[in-house]
């Protein structure tokens, strides 16, 4: 383990690299469908599929990825998963056709499943406790640090490739992570880990496809559309039936006692609302800043960066802070903060210069940093080491569906408060049906009219939707925090779980 100790910053340093290219990649797409619509002649289905696709196979595929990795060994499987997400990419880069790309981005979704479960699991077994919140905060912040940077990339390369160079920008950025993962990182498994468990894999598959799936296409259909309520109902049934099935397998793919633990509950709790806030602001601000306040998409995507650096300001804090205060202190904390800047962000006005905004971006991106990296770096400790991978995967199971649950309710609020407050009397009915579909829309048929009108009108309607948004995030915070103030233990058993954590870092410091 002595090699293993000297090189794990580089470890770090090669996990992160190969999370930065999933987190840029998630966000990529965002400025790109235009685009792939006109050169690849996709329609509005089409283009749907291309985004949804690799949602609905990353989801299913988060928690059988991690068992797979406990089993067989974490980084092998990791290196295949890069490998996957590489070829992938590079196949998409290429398409003739929406089909192709569809394809391309089903079997990038399959390699990012495996490697997200499996490159946290890999945390706790490469540093020690004392320093594993410094290397969760550096896991979280590459993936963090990805998501604003997707819009940058994708702008730039558009402006300067053809499309495909949205795809392409993955396989160096792979290539270069997956050969330091080879060299720098241990092989780590858990020669006791369970068979896979193929009825609880197929159930779990089957219920989260459905959970997705109707929950994207909510906001097209409506949520009481036949086709979204027979997903609902779908998902409930199969999902209630793998946890029946974990229940009384003998060897389950998912330990049902994890939600009975307190200690590993709350910090879940918070972990998802802090990925549900960071993923709904991701999807209502970019707009606000394009159709509203004018910016170009490399513009915005320089705006979305102080909400980075306030998590990584966050990241900063917590390792200082989480040895001597513990976990729940600065989590409650970073709650409380992120409703304040959710809730300071609820009362944008159309005529409020960026520079509003950016003061509320950053105090919600240091509340966002002050909870989500503890409750990782709790998250992990609070996990048996037999199931480093097969815990990530259920910790990142959570996390992505309950951000994709959020985006879908919070589009429909938004969609919802928009759509009331749109003024669109006096015109044609594709021309109204256009600027109801989005405030891109309408600012494309309010150009093409013109009609300044519609314009302020839209703009003001989108302006109020995003912050209704905004508000219910900062609600929903603002009641996370004070729960886990309440009901998170903070006592004897943590105190004593820290105090095993130095004895531990102190006895492999001296072994080494």
């Amino acid at each position: 383990m002595e090699v293993t100790y000297a090189r794990r910053w580089l470890g770090l340093g090669a996990l992160a690299l190969s999370m930065l290219a999933l987190g840029f990649d998630m966000t990529i797409l965002n400025v790109a469908l235009t685009t792939l619509s006109e050169e690849l002649d996709a329609s509005t289905s089409a283009l749907q599929w291309i985004v949804d696709s690799y949602l609905l196979v990353f989801a299913a595929l988060l928690l059988p990825a991690g068992l797979l990795g406990d089993r067989f060994g974490r980084k092998w499987l990791l290196l295949a998963g890069l490998g996957i997400f590489g070829a992938a990419s590079l196949g998409g880069a290429f398409a003739e056709g929406p089909g192709g790309v569809i394809a391309a981005r089903l079997f990038m979704g399959l390699g990012a499943a495996i490697v997200t479960p499996l490159s946290m699991s890999m945390l706790p077994a490469i540093f020690p406790p004392a320093e594993r919140t410094r290397a969760v905060a550096v896991w979280s912040a590459s993936m963090a640090l990805g998501l604003p940077l997707g819009p940058l990339v994708g702008g730039w390369l558009l402006e300067h490739f053809w499309w495909g160079s949205i795809f392409l920008v993955n396989v160096p950025v792979v290539v270069v992570g997956g050969i330091a993962v080879a060299l720098l990182l241990p092989e780590t498994k858990d020669p006791s880990a369970p068979r896979v468990d193929v009825p609880g894999s197929l159930l779990s598959m089957g219920g989260l496809v459905a959970l997705v799936y109707g929950v994207i296409e909510a906001p097209v259909r409506g949520w009481d559309g036949p086709v979204v309520l027979a997903s609902l109902i779908a998902a409930a049934v199969l999902l209630t039936g793998f946890v029946l099935w974990e229940r009384r397998c003998e060897e389950p793919m998912m330990d049902v006692g994890l939600f009975r633990d307190p200690v590993f509950v709350w910090p879940m709790l918070a972990g998802i609302a802090a990925s549900l806030v960071m993923a709904g602001v991701l999807f209502v601000l970019p707009q606000y800043l394009q159709a509203v306040q004018g910016s170009g998409v490399l513009g915005t995507g320089v705006r979305l960066i102080p909400m980075l650096l306030g998590l990584m300001a966050g990241g900063i804090v917590t390792d200082r802070v989480a040895p001597r205060a513990g976990h729940k202190p600065i989590m409650v904390v970073g709650l409380l903060m992120m409703a304040a800047g959710l809730g300071w962000g609820a009362f944008t006005a159309v005529g409020d210069t960026y520079t509003t905004v950016c003061m509320w971006l950053v105090v919600l991106g240091l509340g966002t940093g002050l909870t989500l990296i503890p409750a990782m770096d709790a998250l992990l400790a609070s996990l048996p080491a037999d199931q480093a991978g097969r815990g990530s995967g259920l910790v990142q199971t959570l996390r992505q569906t309950g951000g994709t649950l959020g985006v879908a309710g919070l589009g429909s609020l938004l969609s919802a408060t928009y759509r009331d407050r749109l003024t669109t009397d006096g015109l044609p009915r594709d021309a109204a049906d256009a600027a109801r579909d989005s405030v891109g829309g309408a600012a494309a048929v309010a150009e093409r009219l013109p009609d300044p009108a519609l314009l302020t009108s839209a703009r003001d309607a989108y302006v109020h939707g995003m912050d209704a948004v905004l508000g219910a995030c900062a609600v929903g915070a603002l009641a996370v925090g004070l729960l886990l103030l309440a009901f998170q233990p903070r006592g004897a058993r943590e105190d004593a779980a820290a105090a095993s954590d130095d004895r531990e870092s102190d006895h492999e410091h001296a072994a080494s």
